[in-house]
């Protein structure tokens, strides 16, 4: 098969967990198929939409994936660019895949679903987050009712509610502007929901990683369950063995966090327990520095005494292809401490892999893959208080959390997560039963 990936962003310039999850799939799928990956990167130097030509290699002197960028570094809110569109037509008529697979459209264009559909290719869909059914992606909000909270989660999507909680921040900020600014908004909502549907319409299958994403797809966004298909991500496991973390009894317990510094991930209310905790341990944070978030997670700390501040390091960024000995031999624990309601986390799975115990929120994808005193511990989502009492159980008794990790993935006997190479067969069978006409998009059915 000729397989066109569609992802907002790509390995190295882009590493959270759908970019690496992307890059791990089409190196799988490279080897028995012809690839190529349509993104984008952010140059504020360069022309809107210039595109860049690229290539991902695999391995020393092995095989390449092509990949087509567009510039787009000042279009964050933007969801629909005939330039992207156009490029992407380009993509179609060069490369002639006999399917798209789309990964995440936030920050591209979300008409490439309706061109690959014009041009009669079948498309896949996998949903990594909430953002067909939310703007913002996350189902948090960035302006409560009540000023003193901060991001609750919101309920549900509904056009005046998001241009309130959301997109306040465009307002002009004069009151006898406020009611236009917010049908203004609203309407705008409103036009991006009835896109989405449109464009969801068109795809043939989605992937759902988690019950509970699937769950609310079918639920609150009324995507038909048999066009949803359950999958679990999956891994390249031989970047995952020989865990070695040997621990003297004096050694002090040692908590990892891996993840973006950004509100979401709730590395604030991490900070916070630690700062509560009252035990001798230590806090290790990896993560691409964010020049927002991070100088004020550091000032944060600031407010702790010395003897805590100390005991809190930031090691910047990992090679994902080493997180073993960069990340796992060094950390006793991995924390998952979300605010928003995670859908499959890969720290999660890459942690139970080489079996290092999770602790993470009782909430979400997080709590459908950690189980309470089975393979790791389970804190109340948002609640720094009962994160700290589950962080002091860890250290402790070190050596009941780290039998506690021993366990592995829950969803499989030995332990071990979906390989890469048994989830892309799982992903090839997909694209058969779509290039055989069985999966059938809602547009094709009223055509």
């Amino acid at each position: 098969m000729r397989i066109l990936q569609v992802v907002h962003g790509y390995p190295p310039r882009y590493n959270a967990g759908s970019e690496v999850y992307t890059q791990t799939l089409c190196r799988a799928l490279a080897e028995r198929h012809e690839l190529m990956v349509f993104s984008r990167f952010e140059d504020a130097f360069l022309p809107a939409y210039t595109e860049l030509k690229e290539h991902d290699t695999v391995g020393v002197g092995g095989m390449t994936i092509p990949l087509r960028l567009v510039n787009l570094a000042n279009f964050r809110d933007r969801y629909r660019h005939a330039a992207v569109d156009a490029a992407f037509v380009r993509c179609l008529e060069e490369f002639r895949p006999d399917i798209v697979h789309v990964q995440h459209l936030n920050h591209l264009s979300t008409s490439v679903v309706l061109e690959a559909a014009r041009a009669g290719i079948p498309v896949v869909f996998t949903l990594h987050d909430f953002w067909p059914m939310c703007p913002r992606g996350q189902f948090i909000q960035f302006f409560p009712p009540d000023a003193r909270t901060v991001l609750p989660l919101c309920d549900g999507q509904e056009d005046h509610k998001c241009a309130v909680r959301c997109y306040a921040r465009y307002f002009s900020g004069a009151p006898e502007e406020e009611s236009a600014d917010i049908r203004y908004h609203a309407d705008w909502v409103r036009r991006r929901m009835q896109h989405m549907r449109e464009v969801c319409d068109a795809v043939n299958q989605f992937v759902a990683p988690s019950r509970q994403l699937r769950q609310r797809f079918v639920e609150e966004f009324h995507l038909p369950k048999e066009r949803v298909t359950l999958l679990d991500y999956g891994f390249d496991l031989t970047r995952l063995r020989g865990r070695k973390r040997v621990r003297q009894p004096d050694d002090e317990f040692v908590f990892g966090y891996i993840g973006t510094h950004v509100a979401a991930k709730g590395i604030h209310q991490l900070l916070e327990a630690f700062g509560r905790m009252n035990r001798p341990a230590r806090l290790r944070i990896w993560g691409r520095p964010n020049a927002e978030s991070t100088p004020s997670l550091k000032t944060l700390c600031d407010g702790f005494p010395p003897t805590i501040r100390q005991r809190i390091t930031w090691e910047g960024e990992y090679i994902n292809e080493r997180i073993v000995p960069e990340v796992f031999n060094r950390v006793d624990a991995i924390i998952v401490p979300s605010i928003w309601l995670e859908n499959s986390p890969l720290v999660i799975h890459e942690a139970q892999q080489a079996r290092v115990p999770v602790v993470t929120a009782d909430a979400g994808g997080m709590a459908e893959f950690v189980r309470h005193e089975e393979n790791g511990l389970l804190f109340h989502h948002r609640d720094p208080a009962s994160l700290a009492l589950q962080m002091a159980r860890c250290v402790d008794d070190p050596e009941w959390i780290s039998r506690l990790g021993l366990r592995g993935y829950l969803h499989n006997e030995a332990g071990d997560v979906l390989s890469i190479e048994d989830h892309s067969q799982e992903i090839e069978g997909i694209y058969r039963e779509c290039l055989r006409g069985k999966c059938i998009s809602a547009t094709e059915v009223r055509a």
